[in-house]
Parts: C-alpha cells; structure tokens; sequence
C-alpha cells in the first residue's frame, strides 16, 4: 500500500479523498507523495518499465462511470475538449485530465451549505520528467495509460517517476491552480501566470493584418487599415503585422503548399531584416541597406500619425515555416541544417495539417541550438531598432519533431525557449510576446517569462462550422492554458454574421481584443460595445473559464447544455452565456463538421454563483444576494441567494450578464453599481467603490463613457460628477438608476462620482 494524505495505491485501487478513481491499477505502477501542495491534496504518478525504449505507453487502471473533461490535441499545434465517462472515451495527445470523483452537487460550497455535498474533483496533469514528455490516453480496456517519448531514439529510459500530477479537492478552480503550483515548484522549469509580467497591450484595442490582407499585406495596406479604424471612432492603439513581412524564398526543387489564404510552408528565412514592400521606395529584387530605409519608417510614421503604443511583428520559432535557409549569405553563421520533422505517434491519430506535412515534405532550416540565441537576438534588436515593442512568435510545436540527435523534444525546447525569452527581455522591454500554435507541455513547462499564448485554432471568417467550435474551445482551453499565460482569443471581424458573437466572448475572457477587418470594412456599433473613444478596453481581470456546472457538460454537441463563461473585475461578475451547439470536431472524419444545420433553442439557468469568485469581491456581511443586469435584454434583475434566473437562447445566440453582490447600506437601503451599460463587460468601467455608512452616499471612480447604471433600492437624492451635480433617471419598478458620462479630454480619465441617497 502507498499512501499520501489524500491519495493513495489500495488494494489495486488509486483511492482519492476516499473515492475509488481508478481500479485494477497495475503492479508497477508507482506513486509518490508530493511535498508542500498547499491547498490541494497531491502525489506523482510514474512506472517502473521492463525495457528500455524512447517511447513507452503502459497503462495505470481503470476509469469507469466517472464523468470528466480531457484536452487533447487534435492536431499538432491546438487542443480541444472531450467529455467523456469511461477510459476508452480518452483521446490521445490528452495534456489535461480532470475528472469528477462524486456525485455531489456543483453548487455545493463545500461549508455545509445544506445544497448537498462537496463535488470532488481530481486533476491529472502529465508532465516532462528528464528528457521525455509524458501524455494521457485510454484504451478500449477503458484504461488510462500514460504515453512516455523522447521524440530520440538515442534517448531511452526504463522508468518515469514523476509522469503524471494527481491533485484532489472540492474547488476545481483552486484545485487546478494548486496543482500546476506544485507542479512549478517541483520542476523549477517554468512560472506561473500570476508571477509573469503580462503586457500592456491586453487593456488596448489593436488591429491584425492577417485576416485583412493575409501575405500581400503592404505598407500602404497598413496605413489603411489604421485610418479606417480611428475615423469610425475606436482608435487602435497597437498593431500586430502578421505574416508578409519578411524576406523570404523557396528551395529550387521545392514543392510550394497550395498558397490560397495561406503562407506558402515551402518558404525559408534569408534575411533578418525585412521584404521589399516595406523598405522606403522598395522594389521587388532590390534591398535597401540603411535602416533608417525599413520597418522604421513606416513605424515612425504609424505611431506619430496614428497614436499607436505598440507594433508587434509576425515571426515563426524558426524564423519562418521552412526555417532558416541553410548556407544563404549574411546567415552562415546561425548554422542552419535542414531537419525533417517527425511528429508524434498520437498526432497520427488526429487531424492531418497541410502546413506539417509541407514541411515534412521540403524539410525545415534548423538553427543550430547553440546559435539559437544570436539569432534570436539578432533579430529582436533589429526589430526593437525599428521602434518595434514585440513578437508573435507561431509555429512553435514544429521543435517537437525535431528532437531527433538535439538529445529529443524536450531539450530542444527548452533550448529554444530559453533563447527566445532571453532575447524578449534583452530587447523588447514590456514582455513583448505571444506565443502562438504553442498548444503542448513542451513549451507550457518551458517558459518563465511568456505571458501571453493563442489559446484556440484559428478565426476562420469564412468556415460556418468555426464559430461556435472556436468559442467553445478557448473557454475548455482557458481552464487548463490560463494557469501558465493569459489567454488570447484571436482576432475576429467585426463586419461579420458572428461578429457580435465572438465579440461577446472576448469581452468575458479576460483577454487582448483585436480585429483583422478589411479597410472600411467594421461594424462600429459593434466594436463601441468594447473599444472606448480613447482605445482603451474595459478588461476583466482573469481568464474567463466555464462555470462549474459546465465543466462536464458538451455545449457544442449534447444538444442540451449552454456554454457559460465566467470573469472577475475589481468590483463586479461577468457571465457570457452562449449557445454553441450544432458543431464539433469529429473523430470519424478528423475535422470540424456540422453535424446539426438546425440546432434548436437551448433553456438553461444562471446563478449569481455562476461567477465563481463572486464572494472575494463582496462585503464581508455579503447575504448572498445580488443584482443582474443583462446586455441584450436591458433589464436589471434583483436575484435573491441560491435563486436562479432562467435563460433561452436560439442558436448561435448570447448574453452578457453583469452581477454585483449587493450591499447593505444604512437605513436599510441597498445598492449595486453596475458600470457602463451600452458596453458588454459594464463593470470593468468601475475602478474604486466605496460608501460611508452613516450616510448612505456612495463613490465611485469610473472610466469610460456613455450610461452609466446601478442599483439602489430607492430614488437617490443627487448624482454628482467631479463635484457637478449631474441629471439621473430612476426607474421605481426595478430600482435602476442611469446617468451619461460625457467624453473625457484625457486618457484613461477616472471620474469622481458621488451618489447621494
């Protein structure tokens, strides 16, 4: 018998808090406790193995009649969710694993709130031990195995100690935060999100290239894009040049990928500095020399004409898709080799991806790892010369399959990561990187300073099947991708049929919002929802998450359950709820499918609760009860504790709720301020909240402007605004109190607000 505090081996049994969670666990299997977990209980999971071999999968026991969510990667480079039951039900390339022990109610507190009792939740999270990467998967005897690889097979191993982290309790929120806590303290290999710097073009509305141009993006292209969007009113104020800058060339034998809306996989780097089209007067088979020539003219000019703070540029891990040239002049002594990519056995089982198999094909220009950092560096100050303030740096799962005679995956990335970051803080001063296509455990327990990451596929404007996919698969993805970085949910189009809808979502997780619309192309009604006049964005606070009694539901295919997605601001909840069904990604086919043309209207039910951290923004003396505003609908709710506010949405449809724990002030009154109501996430407008007791007036600090709402239980006597009294509405029906706050002169103005009830 092996014991931990909570987790132990017992009788064949992996016992959980008292709760069998898996059975008939094999004989060599080993378990061991870890130490200092905090909130969570904890143990490493490993095997002893009879051969030694670069790659093992051995199975751990039984998973029967337990619901759980797993994300596993459906191609190289993304994940998605899968729900599931049984071991069998287990994808392979599952990087996360959480499971439900009971069957106890998620509303349940876990305090003896007399709903029922504590849901117990366990997470598995596989890890990088040594030189080998281990994975999740099942099998038909419904058994979850784990897959061990170095991706060399000149690096071996007979054992794995520390394969898989097991940690258990009654919040699955702390429980997951807990574990990869323990996990950073045990590997020293990485940090967590809430120890990185995380830069300052999430609070900023900003503009893409990609889906506007994609690889013909010009200079005069750039400035377009920008001017359109500052006369409509929503100024961006950072600018991410995506792919079609650099100077690049294929093979002579090589055999380009269909190029469509695409890059061509078959290009290779052959020069640090940038093409033609944006050099000063630049012509096609000419470079010029001066720098003054390059980016950083047209970057000089974007920020004085256009107020931009920030300019990110596009660069693969590898410099571009098909690496660095070998041998091309000026570039010798980065030591490119051209590699081939051999990419995992899971990966075999999933979707096929015409950009790895490009380059599987032609083969990729591999800098060296010792010269990995000089050519990062040489690259980054090249760029930070220009006025550039960071990167986004995709493709990053191609180092994977190139561990083979590097000492195998997981030293290469390491390698590469070290350099990168070393570079990033070298050169760009705010944290200046997004990683992107980075979905595996190679890089996630590889990086210290990366705070930003891509957290779903692609935006796909013109696949109708995407859509729902996408905001369904950020919201899974974010549980697990937001304890290591903040994430990003892509750029969208505003002028769109799902415009709103991916809007929406965005305003709830918490992240950057940007747009790749065409030049005169916006729908600016739409984007004042979330772009104040000055650029800012009313932003919540951390990653947007599904509630809890989403976790193990299937919102894109049950045909039953709504997606709800929950944030946090300073003094307010926010709860998007979405109607994702109708679409997935299909195991049969290996692709997103519609598999429902016609999904029916889905009802549902929302609770204060909902907003799992609503209690750590409330009064002490908070009862529980609560103020719901909806966006769409207009209409303010008074929810009392433990009711539940019933909801149906048709297909493809959403609302944004915002929820604010009442307060009791003197003489019985009660208030809640809600924040900006024309705008999707109103309560990120308000920035300090307090009241004096003995007079029941209330003062606020607010950003931004348009309406302004709250909740007071009776008419108020006067509003004042930086010391003006101001004109109000009060509603006696619902108790809502609304008043205009005009633009502010300056950015990222606060007003002073005093209510006088």
């Amino acid at each position: 018998m092996t014991v931990t505090p909570g987790i132990s081996i017992v009788d064949g049994q992996l016992m959980v808090l008292g709760q069998c969670v898996l059975s008939n666990v094999h004989g060599n299997i080993t378990l061991t406790p870890a130490s200092g977990v905090g909130m969570v209980d904890g143990a490493f999971l490993g095997a002893t193995l009879d051969q030694s071999k670069s790659h093992h999968i051995f199975p751990i026991g039984q998973l029967e009649g337990l619901r759980f969510m797993s994300l596993f990667r459906f191609k190289l480079w993304w994940m998605t969710q899968r729900m599931g039951s049984y071991g069998r039900d287990i994808p392979f390339e599952t990087q996360f694993l959480l499971v439900e022990g009971s069957e106890g109610s998620p509303l349940s507190t876990g305090v003896g709130d007399g709903i029922g009792e504590p849901t117990i939740y366990i997470v598995f999270l596989p890890l990088l031990e040594g030189s080998f990467r281990a994975v999740l998967q099942g099998n038909e005897n419904n058994e979850l195995e784990i897959c061990l690889e170095s991706g060399d097979p000149a690096v071996e191993t007979t054992q794995g100690v520390y394969s898989v982290f097991v940690g258990a309790g009654t919040d699955p929120y702390e429980v997951i935060t807990s574990a990869v806590k323990a996990v950073e303290r045990h590997s020293k290999t990485f940090a967590h999100r809430e120890r990185k710097t995380l830069p300052d073009i999430l609070n900023w509305f900003g503009w893409c290239t990609w889906d506007a141009f994609y690889t013909d993006v010009t200079a005069e292209g750039v400035k377009q894009g920008l001017e359109s969007l500052e006369k409509g009113g929503t100024p961006p104020k950072f600018l991410i040049l995506d792919d079609g800058w650099q100077s690049v060339e294929m093979d002579p034998n090589a055999k380009p990928s269909p190029v469509g809306n695409s890059a061509n996989f078959a290009n290779r780097l052959t020069h640090i500095q940038e093409n033609y089209k944006f050099q000063k007067d630049g012509k096609t088979g000419q470079r010029q020399e001066d720098p003054a020539l390059g980016l950083r003219h047209i970057v000089t000019e974007a920020k004085k004409t256009h107020n931009l703070k920030y300019i990110y540029v596009w660069h693969a891990i590898t410099g571009y898709w098909g690496g660095v040239k070998p041998d091309v002049s000026g570039m010798e002594h980065y030591n490119s080799k051209l590699s081939f990519p051999v990419e995992p056995r899971g990966i075999h089982h999933h979707q096929p991806d015409e950009a790895l198999e490009c380059i599987k094909l032609n083969g990729l220009g591999l800098v060296h790892p010792k010269n990995v950092f000089q050519f990062y560096d040489d690259l980054h100050s090249y760029l930070a010369s220009a006025g550039i303030n960071g990167v986004k740096v995709d493709v990053q799962n191609i180092i994977e399959t190139l561990g083979a005679g590097h000492g195998g995956r997981v030293k290469l990335a390491s390698q590469y990561h070290q350099a990168m970051e070393a570079s990033i803080v070298r050169n760009f001063s705010d944290n200046g990187i997004i990683a992107c296509m980075s979905h595996n455990t190679d890089g996630l327990y590889s990086s210290k300073q990366t705070a930003v990451i891509r957290a779903s596929d692609d935006f796909w404007p013109r696949d109708p099947a995407s859509h729902t996919i996408h905001i369904a698969s950020v919201a899974y993805n974010s549980i697990f991708l937001g304890e290591f970085m903040q994430p990003d949910w892509d750029m969208f189009h505003s002028l769109h049929p799902m415009g709103e809808y991916h809007a929406a979502a965005r305003a709830v997780g918490g992240c950057s919002i940007y747009v790749s619309d065409k030049p005169g192309e916006h729908d600016f009604d739409l984007l004042k929802k979330i772009v104040l006049p000055d650029g800012s964005l009313l932003r919540a606070q951390l990653p947007g998450r599904p509630t809890k009694d989403c976790l193990f539901t299937d919102p894109a295919r049950d045909g039953t359950n709504l997606l709800k997605l929950w944030n946090l601001n300073k003094h307010t909840g926010v709860l998007g709820v979405f109607n994702c069904q109708g679409a997935g990604w299909c195991r049969v086919d290996k692709k997103n499918l519609v598999h429902d043309s016609q999904p029916k209207a889905i009802s549902g039910a929302i609770r204060s609760l909902d907003v799992d951290y609503l209690p750590k923004i409330a009064d002490e003396n908070w009862d529980g009860d609560s103020i719901v505003y909806s966006h769409r609908g207009g209409e303010l709710v008074y929810l009392p504790k433990g009711a539940a506010l019933p909801i149906t949405l048709k297909a493809r449809e959403y609302e944004v709720f915002t929820v604010v724990p009442l307060k009791g002030l003197a003489n019985g009154i009660s208030f809640a301020p809600i924040g900006l109501i024309k705008m999707f996430n109103s309560g990120g407008a308000i920035s300090a909240y307090e009241f004096d007791p003995n007079t029941s007036t209330v003062y606020l600090k607010v950003r931004g402007c348009g309406d302004f709402g709250a909740y007071c239980s009776v008419r108020p006597q006067a509003v004042y605004v930086d010391s003006t009294q101001i004109e109000f509405s009060y509603e006696e029906e619902c108790g809502l109190t609304t008043f205009t706050l005009r633009v502010p002169e300056t950015e990222l103005y606060l007003w002073d607000i005093r209510i006088d009830i």
